[in-house]
């Protein structure tokens, strides 16, 4: 067969009146070489318009449907958590996003040393020297080892206290504040009550396991609410370690600080009975949220689980709420009228 067209021969010597193309030979008919019938078919055809509007007329009264926040279960949180009892609330509003047994009374351990600290600091001036008796020198661990006999300053002692969860310190501050431990203990009672902590009944000013003793995770969190409102104390629940007037570095128990984004400052705590107790604040993205845990065994994990529910719930909240207002803000802007709906048919084109 002939081809119209100039190729290399990939033989030397090729039959006499043939052409063989390379297989990189690239080429295109000519319009010579399209036979006159094909050339009137393509000259002639016209592709057909293959959109067809459907018009369809809406009622007026036909509703939009509302914006609904897209659920998350609580129960498969509540599976992957080791705590008793856990609450996570808005900071601002003390709305509550999740609770898990948020009533359950238990031993409160070291985080009811909050408590302590926001009567010491009504109670006391930074330099008022506070004096450790027998009894305060000799609680157990956490501590800073204070001497019987000698006198601190209430600064030093209350960051002892928030940071390193100092028994010894909330000790003495209690007997330098009410004359012995368990009138302090009345005391933080009636300033649980006053902040609207009902369930809540101080024992110590240490929170040592004591009988009767007790606080839930909703009154935990409300009682932390209410002290990161007091500029002092939010501004030393957030150190991460600070110095005594005497020299001694004091480290803070709190690992969410560097370990868990947006942490504000957060007050731990563990005993036997209590086991892992955690009460702190969360900032992101101008959100703020409360969490608190009682009964934990895994307390790190637990309360990094929380933070991250309660602000996905927070976006979720935000996010649907702005849909909502949006929609609010068209219906009633836009005049009331039948929409048009315009559907359209697309059909193949048939095949030459």
């Amino acid at each position: 067969m002939f081809f119209p067209l100039a190729g290399k021969s990939a033989d030397k010597n090729p039959a006499p009146g043939s052409i063989i193309l390379s297989t990189d030979h690239k080429f295109t008919p000519t319009e010579v070489a399209l036979s006159e019938v094909r050339r009137q078919i393509l000259a002639s055809y016209t592709p057909k318009n293959l959109v067809t509007a459907v018009v369809i007329n809406r009622s007026p009264d036909s509703k939009r449907r509302p914006v609904q926040v897209a659920a998350i279960s609580n129960n498969s949180l509540q599976k992957k958590l080791s705590a008793r009892s856990a609450i996570v609330i808005d900071a601002r509003t003390g709305e509550e996003i999740y609770s898990q047994n948020p009533d359950r009374p238990s031993q409160p351990a070291s985080t009811i040393k909050v408590l302590t600290s926001l009567i010491a600091m009504d109670y006391l001036k930074n330099n008022s020297l506070v004096p450790v008796s027998n009894w305060a020198a000799s609680m157990p661990r956490s501590k800073i080892y204070l001497q019987q006999g000698k006198s601190y300053y209430a600064n030093d002692l209350i960051n002892a206290v928030l940071l390193a969860s100092a028994n010894d310190a909330s000790v003495a501050l209690a007997e330098k504040i009410a004359g012995s431990e368990s009138g302090f203990a009345k005391l933080m009672t009636q300033k649980a009550r006053e902040i609207g902590a009902s369930k809540t009944i101080c024992k110590t000013a240490s929170g040592l396991t004591a009988k009767g003793q007790q606080t839930t995770a909703r009154d935990l969190a409300l009682i932390f609410k209410e002290a990161m409102e007091y500029q002092e104390f939010a501004d030393r629940i957030k150190l991460i370690k600070t110095k005594t007037s005497y020299g001694k570095t004091i480290r803070s128990h709190n690992k969410a600080l560097w370990q868990i984004s947006g942490a504000q400052g957060g007050k731990t705590g563990y005993t036997w009975a209590a086991k892992q107790t955690y009460v702190g604040k969360f900032s992101r993205n101008g959100e703020e949220i409360l969490v608190a845990i009682l009964g934990s065994r895994n307390m790190w994990s637990d309360i990094a689980k929380l933070v991250e529910y309660g602000f996905n719930r927070k976006e979720q909240i935000r996010m649907a709420a702005r849909e909502q207002d949006n929609t609010i803000t068209q219906d009633q802007t836009t005049p009331v009228q039948p929409a048009l709906v315009v559907l359209t048919e697309t059909k193949k084109a048939e095949k030459l």
